[in-house]
């Protein structure tokens, strides 16, 4: 691999592992309404927003972190409020007792109204227009949570461009398949990936804390206390209740950070806590770790490159399979290994459906690293899913290929019917 070649993929793992306060999609929402807000520069009289289905579906049930409060609204208004777009998806990074009684003021007082946008551009699409008096301002996202097509302010259009010229940004990222992202993970030099150990750190703070606080559905907790007359004190029980707790604090609203993947918070998690979980109960060493970690990681990297931002399929399946990834590391295998975990993880847990982001996303979560385990520790004993069973194929980067198309195209009219029946409750 050329030295070309391992910097354009340090930058990409650098662009979608990054730090999130709360559910990003509510996030990416605040930091579209902060955006359009500093535009018109004062607090807006209304605050219109149009939203793809994805957005809507996964901002719903999700704790706002430091409200108490679940949903857009609250969201939307802390983001005009107190929310800064210069901190990116920690936009509420401000949030406080005093901001909160104004944005509870806010909603009540009608500001605020919310439609969904029908034919978006993206999956991920969030239109804001706000105004005061006779000044208006614009803001739009698309295509990922970050990334501003559009801005406007009393009709001077400041930013415009397609998603496709959005996309063209990063055409020089390097076309993954499982062979590159293996040889990266492997032989890049420790001090170039080092770095990535902070996704680990940052996320087991945030397990630590839903395990000392009540958030969620407490499922991290239950499975530490109620897990060690089932399981022992044993690597699955660390690594389930330690994976669950963080996403329990994530959902249920923490005002802690996590590091996420690919967009989401709770793909960081769990492409992170298992192997981070493991490598402690193993003493691995620093540059194992490092390297299971960016296994892991840059695999959830890759097989979104080809799924896409958001869709009908959970996120744990992707993360949880990389995270398979990187415990067949910590288990002393090598390539082979790798691909037949990641056949197990796609003839096992392919087509489990996302209904939106919210404090049960910590069940799925233990399901796809229940999985993941058990998937590793098959590769490990010489056993791998084969090309006569199901969707599976010789071909790794087929197989993935062959999930990521379900997820994407198959899952399509799964996505819609979820959405209408969570809207229609």
């Amino acid at each position: 691999m050329t030295e070309a070649q391992i910097e354009k993929i340090i930058c990409l793992i650098k662009r979608e592992v990054v730090p999130a306060i709360g559910c990003t999609e509510p996030a990416a929402v605040s930091l579209c309404v902060a955006k359009a807000t500093e535009l018109l520069g004062c607090l807006p009289e209304s605050v219109s927003l149009s939203l793809s289905g994805n957005i809507i579906k996964n901002a719903m049930g999700v704790g706002i972190p430091g409200t108490g409060m679940i949903g857009l609204p609250i969201a939307v208004a802390l983001g005009a409020l107190v929310g800064k777009s210069e901190y990116g998806l920690e936009v509420l990074r401000d949030v406080t007792p005093e901001a909160l009684e104004q944005g509870r003021r806010y909603i009540d007082e009608g500001h605020i109204s919310i439609g969904h946008h029908k034919n978006p551009p993206s999956n991920l699409h969030i239109e804001v227009e706000v105004k005061a008096g006779d000044d208006t301002a614009r803001a739009v996202i698309s295509g990922s949570h970050t990334n501003f097509i559009y801005l406007s302010h009393n009709g001077e259009v400041l930013l415009e461009r397609n998603c496709c010229e959005a996309c063209c940004d990063n055409s020089d990222d390097i076309c993954l398949n499982e062979a590159i992202v293996y040889d990266f993970a492997m032989n890049a030099p420790l001090d170039k990936i080092r770095f990535i150990l902070e996704a680990g750190w940052m996320n087991r703070d945030a397990a630590r804390l839903a395990l000392r606080e009540d958030y969620g559905h407490g499922l991290g907790q239950v499975i530490r206390k109620q897990g060690l007359r089932l399981f022992g004190d044993t690597p699955i029980r660390h690594i389930l209740s330690m994976t669950s707790a963080a996403c329990d604090a994530r959902m249920g609203g923490a005002q802690i950070p996590v590091m996420s993947n690919s967009g989401s918070g709770n793909q960081g998690i769990t492409a992170t806590l298992p192997v981070v979980c493991y490598a402690e109960d193993i003493n691995a060493s620093e540059e194992d770790l490092a390297r299971a970690l960016t296994l892991s990681s840059l695999t959830s990297i890759y097989i979104k490159q080809s799924l896409g931002r958001l869709s009908a399929l959970c996120g744990c399946v992707v993360a949880s399979t990389g995270a398979s990834a990187g415990l067949v590391h910590l288990m002393g295998g090598g390539y082979e290994e790798v691909c037949a975990a990641i056949k197990n993880m796609v003839a096992n847990i392919t087509g489990m459906m996302c209904d939106g982001a919210k404090p049960a996303c910590a069940m799925k979560i233990t399901s796809g690293v229940s999985a993941a385990l058990m998937s590793a520790m098959l590769a490990m004993n010489g056993k791998c899913v084969t090309s006569q069973e199901g969707i599976v194929c010789d071909d790794i980067d087929r197989t993935v290929h062959n999930l990521t198309s379900i997820g994407r195209e198959a899952m399509t009219e799964t996505d819609h019917l979820v959405l209408d029946i969570m809207v229609s409750k």
